[in-house]
């Protein structure tokens, strides 16, 4: 397995593809992280990331069967990992420790 730590937006596409479980493909990867974050992100940006989160191992993936509704040609579905689930633990925890040390006076009258 390559690199361990993950960026923030392999963190993005991580937790994407974890919270569409069973319907993780490319198309509505991009679709979701729009819906979720309002970041309109290409198809292109999406696949280049896939493809550097399965060279590290975080994630996997499995073709579908062909459908005719896309000319008999079969989806790409994607899963995270074993890996991929303990990268975003830590960054998770990272993330939380970070805030956790950031006194409350910092943002004392911001809603």
């Amino acid at each position: 397995m390559k690199g361990t730590n993950i960026g923030e937006f392999e963190e993005v596409v991580l937790l994407t593809i974890a919270s569409l479980m069973t319907e993780a493909y490319s198309v509505n990867i991009v679709d979701e992280i729009k819906e979720v974050t309002g970041r309109a992100t290409k198809l292109g940006v999406v696949h280049s990331v896939l493809n550097r989160l399965e060279d590290k191992g975080m994630i996997s993936s499995d073709l579908g069967d062909p459908t005719k509704e896309r000319g008999g040609r079969r989806k790409r579905f994607y899963q995270v990992t074993h890996a991929g689930k303990v990268a975003l633990i830590k960054s998770k925890e990272q993330r939380d420790r970070l805030w956790g040390s950031i006194p409350d006076v910092v943002f004392d009258g911001i809603k």
